[in-house]
């Protein structure tokens, strides 16, 4: 084996790993987990809320 096949082997092996994240990434049963991700930058607290341990605030 050269080289170039193991070159070859290398590029295909790739490409086959490549293609197996972009079909789990975008599988049908994994759309719930990914959108509950999706959101939580949003979950976290609000900036309006009044933090007590906050120090920095100022009213």
């Amino acid at each position: 084996m050269d080289i170039n096949e193991m070159r070859s082997l290398i590029t295909v092996a790739g490409l086959v790993c490549f293609l197996a994240i972009g079909f789990w990434a975008y599988s049908g049963k994994r759309r719930k987990d990914f959108d509950e991700a999706a959101n939580l930058p949003f979950s976290g607290p609000n900036e309006d809320d009044d933090n007590p341990t906050d120090k920095t605030r100022q009213p």
